[in-house]
């Protein structure tokens, strides 16, 4: 499964509101110019969010977005379902051998519950405690 650039970004978006929360309203302007992203873009992505209420906006020259529930309470599963759609990296045939479907099952899973286990106040406040090595998986 490949998280576009909508999921990429609007967990982007919604990590800065959470390390705003109390602030305020954040304008997309400033979150845009800080993390070096397409306003435009943000706009298109606040959107569904709004619709599936983790953001509210306030209008005003002092305007801008919020999350609408605590940091705790939205996870990054719930964020990419909005922007992404249902998660499911293999596309579960019921004619396929039970031992692959099963397999498929198992990824979907594992995938399902590491996004639904994260919480957007998780990736907020992340901190890396040692260097990590990434590894490139083709399958």
């Amino acid at each position: 499964m490949k998280i576009s650039t909508k999921g990429r970004y609007g967990l982007t978006m919604m990590m800065a509101l959470a390390k705003k929360a109390g602030e305020g309203p954040i304008s997309l302007k400033s979150i845009a110019k800080e993390h070096k992203l397409s306003e435009h873009y943000l706009e298109q992505l606040i959107t569904p969010l709004r619709h599936a209420e983790l953001v509210k906006s306030v209008r005003g020259a002092y305007g801008g977005y919020m999350l609408n529930k605590r940091a705790e309470e939205i996870t990054a599963g719930d964020i990419i379902r909005v922007l992404e759609g249902p998660i499911s990296p293999v596309e579960v045939l019921e004619d396929e051998e039970p031992a692959k479907r099963d397999l498929w099952i198992k990824i979907r899973d594992a995938v399902k519950e590491v996004l639904d286990q994260t919480t957007l106040a998780d990736l907020a406040n992340f901190k890396q405690e040692r260097e990590q090595e990434y590894y490139m998986f083709y399958i």
